[in-house]
């Protein structure tokens, strides 16, 4: 008689979770999203919920987006100690087994699950699962009145509909900054391209809310970018186990053999890698016998090996649950591992572009009316340009169109570290608090936005206000040259006139922050000869 497995034990949040979603139903709410980042443990949550059906004489059906998916989640049942039977090509059919796991694959092909009676049924990736033809098919027809749980790690999907168009409410795992606090995810450190060294998007095209993979494959699977990420690799990441996330298979096998001819023992995984061989790949990675495994669209979901240190973005993406999905693949903790944070060198832009996981500050429901069809960071943020709320997602604000792309600080050598808010309100180090400053400065006067635009964009980020003395040499460096102190004073004339009130006293002060004391006198003899 073989013995009965040991159940997982649950985190007290993910105890408390499942608490949440039930005080949810018993309050007669039948769709619910259960929202569980990266890393929250959704494999465990989703097996405690599916034996708790079985212990209650429930059947459920278990929704799964890729064949690859159904074994996985098979062995998440067994640790549960569950019997499950399965609408899947090539695995045994068993009807009358209280917990079905579906390939939606499968099920555009099979008829007899439309008569299975299930009381439950759960979603897996249900951003995805659930759009699909048969997601909706199932919640909307064959059983709108079973109880239907929605998991993801990310609410906020590409495309019109979204998940609060067929949800009720929802229940959550605390977010990436609080289950790093608690030492369930590890902490981070990002690097980014200078503009001259990213990806140049400009010419790349949408298809279906996403950049069009032709186009990307052109912008981004370059002889000078492969070369450059792999020397960034050796500067910032090399010894570090990675996985990098690619355009498509021709990407990936760029990336690994530059890597290889490099002398790093690196490999590629796909969709066509067959599952044997993944597990061959994955376990090399993990065994140390491979440094660097690149992939399309195959690690971004099921991919569990938390010693992964590095995180290489080479896909530009406009969805944030492709975003954080890859970063959570380098955020799980490996101590026995020597793993001490993780570490992604930012390739795409992606982090510009669609946030940082630490600055999430709480999960929400996103309609198609709110959402527009975007791709980003659930939570909604302030325009520090004219104060109008909106979603994380949006880039350019509708009012006053303020962009959000180019605030992260960056400087011009090669990749540089940079900072969700979230670290940001964390550094005490003045020299990197004044760089930062320094950041926000040249951007405003890019932009020919007033300093008090910097200012309050330091502030935005850093939380605190920046010291006068920090201003020095923030734009041309320690001794600009007298062309560009003249375009100083002009900007500030400028900033001065816009702003209305401010004096000739103004600009000096604000000329002698920025280019030294005293330095006002030459400029002052120079403006009197030419009136």
């Amino acid at each position: 008689m073989s013995e009965q497995p040991i159940p997982p034990k649950l985190r007290p949040y993910q105890v408390q979770l499942i608490n949440d979603l039930y005080r949810k139903l018993n309050e007669g709410h039948r769709r619910v999203a259960i929202i569980a980042g990266t890393g929250a443990g959704k494999t465990i949550i989703s097996g405690q919920i599916c034996a708790h059906a079985e212990d209650a004489g429930k059947r459920l059906m278990f929704l799964v987006h890729l064949d690859v998916l159904v074994g996985q989640t098979y062995e998440k049942m067994k640790a549960f100690g569950l019997k499950c039977g399965f609408i899947k090509a090539g695995w045994e059919e068993n009807r009358d087994a209280p917990i079905q796991i579906a390939s939606i694959q499968t099920m555009a092909k099979r008829r007899w699950w439309q008569k299975w009676p299930a009381d439950v049924v759960f979603y897996d990736e249900g951003h995805i699962t659930l759009f699909s033809q048969v997601g909706k098919k199932v919640m909307l027809h064959t059983h709108k009145d079973a109880v239907h749980l929605v998991m993801t790690a990310t609410p906020l999907r590409l495309g019109k509909e979204q998940l609060g168009d067929y949800l009720d409410t929802l229940v959550a795992s605390p977010v990436p900054s609080a289950l790093q606090e608690m030492g369930y995810l590890s902490t981070m450190k990002y690097y980014s391209m200078p503009r001259d060294s990213m990806v140049n998007l400009e010419e790349v095209k949408t298809a279906r809310g996403d950049y069009d993979e032709r186009d990307l494959k052109n912008a981004c699977d370059r002889t000078e970018l492969v070369e450059k990420i792999v020397e960034e690799w050796f500067r910032i990441g090399h010894g570090k186990r990675t996985i990098a996330f690619c355009v498509d298979i021709e990407h990936a096998n760029h990336v690994a053999e530059q890597f290889r001819k490099s002398g790093i023992r690196a490999d590629t995984v796909d969709g066509n890698t067959a599952i044997k061989d993944r597990k061959k790949l994955y376990h090399a990675l993990k065994a140390g016998e491979l440094m660097v495994l690149t992939s399309c669209n195959v690690i971004s979901i099921g991919f569990d090996e938390p010693s992964v240190e590095v995180g290489l973005m080479l896909r530009p993406t406009m969805s944030s649950a492709m975003h954080f999905q890859q970063l959570g693949r380098v955020m799980r903790i490996s101590s026995h591992t020597g793993k001490e944070y993780g570490i992604i060198l930012d390739q795409a832009g992606n982090l510009q572009r669609l946030g940082f996981p630490e600055d999430i500050e709480d999960y929400s429901l996103p309609t198609r009316a709110a959402s527009s069809g975007g791709g980003g960071a659930p939570p909604t943020k302030p325009c520090p340009a004219c104060g109008r709320i909106v979603l994380s997602f949006i880039v350019k604000c509708p009012d006053c169109a303020h962009q959000w792309i180019s605030e992260r600080p960056i400087n011009t050598e090669s990749m540089v570290e940079i900072y969700s808010n979230a670290q940001a309100q964390q550094i005490r180090d003045v020299p990197t608090l004044i760089e930062l400053y320094h950041g926000h400065r040249r951007r405003a006067f890019k932009a020919n936005r007033g300093p008090a635009w910097a200012d309050r964009a330091f502030y935005d980020q850093c939380g605190r206000t920046p010291k006068p003395d920090w201003c020095f040499g923030s734009l041309f460096g320690s001794r600009p040259t007298w062309e560009e102190q003249i375009a100083i004073v002009d900007y500030l004339y400028e900033s001065a006139r816009r702003g209305g009130g401010k004096t000739g006293d103004w600009v000096i002060q604000e000329f002698e922050k920025e280019v030294g004391p005293g330095s006002w006198f030459t400029i002052a003899q120079y403006k009197s000869q030419q009136n």
